[in-house]
């Protein structure tokens, strides 16, 4: 389960990636005043940082999101491995059953059998 875990996570980490690649990351224009008080240099700084937060934010939904979508599936895997057990039993009852009748009913097609041979058998000695 861990090591599907961490699979799921380094495939949700390279999707991350990659669509970084392929988008363009968000613009940010900073106001004119607080570029001229951070300074041309402080401004992309800052610019930078936001747009950091902004993917790291992304990354651990997709993570958290890929976490409640693993627990999701193994609580849905585990009710239907439940619910074939319980019709396993019941297919097994059911076999049972129907063996001690198919049982039954040869024990009683057999007397039948023998009665009419024992009859044909007295009719044709006597």
């Amino acid at each position: 389960m861990c090591a599907m875990k961490s699979n799921n996570v380094k495939l949700l980490r390279h999707f991350v990636s990659s669509r970084r690649e392929l988008s363009q990351l968000p613009v940010i224009s900073v106001p004119r005043t607080l570029r001229q008080q951070l300074g041309d240099d402080g401004a992309d700084d800052l610019v930078n940082l936001i747009n950091r937060a902004t993917e790291d934010a992304k990354e651990d939904t997709l993570v958290l999101a890929g976490e409640r979508y693993e627990r999701r599936l193994s609580e849905e895997i585990s009710g239907v491995k439940q619910n074939i057990a319980e019709t396993r039993a019941e297919l097994q009852t059911q076999l049972a059953e129907t063996k001690s009748e198919l049982i039954r009913w040869m024990f009683i097609f057999w007397v039948g059998q023998l009665a009419a041979m024992l009859g044909i058998l007295f009719v044709f000695f006597s």
